[in-house]
């Protein structure tokens, strides 16, 4: 028995007391909790991870808009990625705001609240079920799993991306329901360029458009026409693809490190963890790292069950219950380029990464409860109520997460509670005590990072310098020269080694430290004003009687 196919210009499943009143309302409040949870960003910080290199350190950036920053967006690769489109996106803001955190809070506020807008008003558009389609917007717009992406303005390229997202699912939704357009259809590809410039998280989505022609939209009718149909979307993904495997090749974890045993277990237990996290988003931190002690067999062997029994229940269930599967596969199919398959970093898994994902599962399950519902007869009041206590649950959740970023201090000491052996919260809280002249609370917290993970370079870079202006000179240089050694083609590295060799008259070496810094960073002013400086010093000590 197969299921009826509807005209694809007939709205299926409609609410009887969907209206354009009721849908406008559901748009007001949608907006109400989002900056009831989020609004309190405007008076936080900026935090001492990512902001400094995308926002106030960065001069390409904090300068404002200009047509020279423009071509730096999309001629260079910086911090790993290669988005354009979201560092211009934060130069307009500190056009428009300068170095005011506030500024730059309110905008992911409002990309993240017309995305949340968008993303009922699509559904709704595709599915015509109006209350459930609130609640997967609503769920979406205040889960505390969002904090990340929303009170974390490095994170723009979450937000901004997502907008694109759900525009560019909006637009295939038009371009199908009506007659063939290439205008249409040229639309469609646009603004899903526009999506991978600001983060290439979206390589998945002509998958997740097939899923959406299974259901709701079923296009089901020829399965080759609906791929070649999403060839040139494919290309753009491809180029994405190669364009981040560029940017990241540094940040990629070798198989040494990272073996193809460890990423598969990785990506099964982040798949679990990010479920569980979903129903009881409980711990949540900036942070996880990867056990001290490695990975548990046994868990991932009892997660990898759990999803192969989820993944065969929403099989089996396809015919009568379509959106299981649709659901499912979308929130398997857009974890897979941050599952660690490509363990890109030292984290685990990361809350941000289920941004987009999640929705897919929004989604069956609403479904699947109000087909429940339906079939046991639950009260409509009683069901409305419930929805009600699970949106106001997760907004009290929410609103205490988001109040964890309010400073770089209190975000990493709640990390340090919710992990164990969180030497990267170390080190990050070490840095913040260093900025505030704690010079003894640093170091203490760089040598407890390092005591878990002594192989960060990071670390051992900013502990030689902080011990050098001690005076421990040769502890400085020991932890400065480890530094080199694990990461010999870093130029910040590499250049304050030489400064450090410099100031204690090893000249010769920190001749050498200059010159290897400008065969990795040719621009590098300060290495050229020092190399020459340490020549004088060179030449003057050669001179006949200097001693």
């Amino acid at each position: 028995m197969t299921d009826q196919q509807p005209p694809l210009n007939v709205p299926i499943e409609a609410d009887r007391r969907d209206s354009r009143w009721g849908a406008a309302a559901v748009c007001l409040t949608l907006a109400a909790i989002t900056f009831a949870v989020f609004g309190q960003t405007l008076r936080f910080d900026f935090v001492e991870v990512d902001d400094n290199e995308y926002v106030y350190e960065n001069p390409m950036v904090s300068h404002g808009l200009s047509l020279r920053g423009i071509i730096w967006a999309f001629t260079h690769f910086h911090s790993y990625n290669w988005h354009p489109l979201t560092w211009i996106s934060h130069m307009l803001d500190c056009q428009l705001y300068g170095l005011h955190p506030a500024g730059h809070h309110l905008t992911n506020v409002l990309l993240h609240t017309a995305t949340v807008i968008l993303l009922f008003l699509v559904l709704r558009q595709m599915t015509g079920a109006l209350w459930r389609c609130a609640f997967v917007a609503a769920v979406f717009a205040i889960h505390p799993l969002r904090v990340e992406s929303v009170a974390w303005v490095a994170e723009r390229k979450d937000v901004l991306s997502a907008l694109f997202f759900v525009l560019t699912i909006g637009a295939y939704v038009r371009y199908v329901r009506g007659p063939w357009s290439p205008a249409r259809y040229g639309l469609v590809v646009f603004l899903f360029a526009l999506g991978l410039l600001s983060k290439p998280m979206l390589v998945t989505l002509p998958l997740v458009l097939l899923l959406l022609d299974y259901w709701p939209l079923r296009r089901v009718d020829s399965a080759l026409r609906l791929v070649v149909e999403k060839l040139p979307l494919l290309a753009l993904s491809a180029a994405s693809c190669v364009a981040t495997l560029l940017a990241q090749t540094d940040a990629i974890q070798s198989t040494r490190m990272f073996s193809p045993a460890v990423r598969f277990v990785t990506a099964v237990l982040a798949c679990k963890d990010y479920l569980v996290q979903m129903v009881y988003p409980a711990g949540l931190a900036v942070f996880y790292p990867f056990p001290r002690h490695g990975l548990s067999g046994k868990e991932a062997l009892v997660s990898g069950v759990v999803l192969a029994v989820i993944s065969l229940l929403a099989w089996l269930g396809r015919r009568t219950r379509p959106w299981l599967l649709m659901g499912w596969v979308w929130y398997l199919v857009m974890l897979v380029p941050v599952t660690g398959i490509v363990q890109v970093g030292t984290q685990a898994h990361a809350d941000r990464y289920t941004y987009l994902p999640q929705i897919g599962v929004y989604l069956a399950l609403t479904w699947l409860a109000a087909d429940w519902a339906a079939k046991w007869r639950v009260n409509r009041v009683a069901l409305g109520a419930l929805m009600a206590g699970v949106v106001a649950a997760f907004m009290v959740c929410a609103w205490k997460q988001a109040g964890f970023w309010r400073n770089s201090e209190i975000l990493w000491n709640h990390a340090l509670a919710c992990t164990t052996d969180n030497h990267v919260a170390l080190f990050h809280l070490g840095n913040v005590f260093r900025s505030e002249g704690r010079t003894e609370e640093a170091i203490a917290d760089y040598q407890k990072s390092l005591d878990i993970n002594p192989f960060n370079p990071e670390v051992h870079n900013n502990l030689g310098t902080i011990l050098f202006k001690k005076g421990d000179t040769n502890e400085a240089i020991a932890h400065m020269q480890t530094a080199v050694q694990l990461k010999p083609r870093n130029a910040l590295l590499v250049y304050n080694l030489g400064v450090a060799l410099q100031q204690v008259g090893r000249v010769d070496e920190a001749i050498a430290c200059y010159r290897k810094t400008l065969s990795i960073d040719p621009e590098n002013a300060a290495a050229r004003h020092n190399l020459g400086k340490a020549f004088l010093q060179e030449q003057k000590a050669a001179e006949p009687g200097v001693h």
